[in-house]
């Protein structure tokens, strides 16, 4: 369970509904009573315990359980931060080399221009990159 504790000072709060990219976000007011000195209290508590992050910590938890996976889990923690630590010096000795980053700032340069004239420049390419975009969307979210 997850709580939420804010304070903020007056006008009343109004959660107002919003146009996006994907859908409208649902228009709704919240009526907050005040304390005595002028401020606003909101306490928000979530109780799911079905989401995945929670399946997530919980397997972590498993795994830390077991004291045969332990130096497996700190192993993989170190093998992650020197991975981090090595793929940094790598861009940063390639950001170095005197030719490599003009090639890669104007491949950069070109590829973005392709990409406007190909998606952005004409609005039915514009509405074949929405769907696309939303196609990605609910793949990803198994919709």
């Amino acid at each position: 369970m997850a709580s939420v504790v804010a304070k903020l000072n007056p006008p009343p709060l109004a959660i107002s509904g919003r146009q996006t990219l994907f859908g409208t976000v649902q228009t709704s007011t919240l009526s907050i009573p005040r304390t005595r000195q002028s401020h606003l209290a909101i306490t928000a508590k979530a109780t799911s315990d079905s989401s995945e992050s929670s399946s997530v910590v919980q397997s972590v938890k498993n795994i830390w359980d077991k004291p045969e996976d332990r130096v497996a889990v700190i192993g993989l923690g170190i093998a992650a931060i020197v991975g981090f630590w090595a793929s940094s010096n790598l861009i940063t000795a390639i950001d170095h080399l005197p030719l490599i980053p003009s090639v890669f700032e104007f491949v950069g340069i070109l590829f973005s221009s392709w990409f406007v004239y190909r998606y952005l420049l004409f609005k039915p390419d514009r509405k074949e990159l929405f769907q696309a975009i939303n196609k990605s969307i609910s793949d990803i979210l198994g919709q």
